[in-house]
C-alpha cells in the first residue's frame, strides 16, 4: 500500500511552480475529484500568478460540458475515464491558451450516486494535455483516511507524470 505524505506533496508542487516560473510556461486545471486542490497546491507558492492562468472545478458532469468537454465523449466513456479526464485537459488548455492543461476525474472512497454506473471506489483517471498531444493516465488508489487525502495522493500521482 503506497502511503503518501503531505509536507512531500506540497514541497513537490512548490518546485513544479517554481520550475514554471523559471521556464516560463502557464498551467492551467480542469477538476472534478480534486475539486480545485492542483490549482491550491500550485498557487501556494509565491509568483505563481505568473503561471496559474485560471482553473475550473467542475464537480458535476453539466459544468465540464459548460467549459468545453463534449456530452459525447461523457455519454459514450463515462465522466470517469481516460477520455473525459483528455477531454477536460484539452478544454482547459484552449480556454486559458496554456502551455500545460490538468484534467482529473475520479471516485474517492465511496460511489458517486450521480454516476453510480460508472463509480469505482479509489480509481482516477486524469490528463495532461500539450500542444504536442494529451497524454491519460488511469490510477487505482488504496483506501485513504481521509478527502483531503485522497485529493493529495491524486495530486501526487499527477505530479509524478508531469515531471
Amino acid at each position: 500500500m503506497e502511503t503518501y505524505n503531505e509536507a512531500e506533496i506540497r514541497a513537490h508542487y512548490r518546485a513544479l511552480t517554481k520550475k514554471l516560473i523559471a521556464e516560463k510556461k502557464t498551467i492551467t486545471t480542469m477538476e472534478s475529484l480534486t475539486s480545485g486542490q492542483i490549482a491550491s497546491l500550485i498557487t501556494d507558492t509565491e509568483g505563481a500568478s505568473a503561471v496559474l492562468k485560471g482553473a475550473f472545478v467542475t464537480y458535476s458532469n453539466e459544468a465540464k460540458i459548460l467549459q468545453g468537454v463534449p456530452a459525447e465523449i461523457i455519454e459514450k466513456y463515462s465522466v470517469y475515464s481516460e477520455e473525459t479526464a483528455a477531454a477536460m485537459a484539452d478544454a482547459c488548455r484552449r480556454v486559458y491558451d496554456a502551455d500545460y492543461g490538468i484534467g482529473v476525474t475520479g471516485t474517492t472512497g465511496n460511489v458517486d450516486p450521480a454516476n453510480a454506473e460508472a463509480s469505482v471506489p479509489g480509481k482516477v483517471f486524469f490528463a495532461i494535455s500539450t500542444s504536442k498531444g494529451t497524454s491519460a493516465h488511469t490510477v487505482c488508489l488504496d483506501p485513504q483516511p481521509s478527502r483531503i487525502m485522497y485529493k493529495l495522493a491524486v495530486a501526487e500521482e499527477i505530479y509524478k507524470a508531469f515531471k
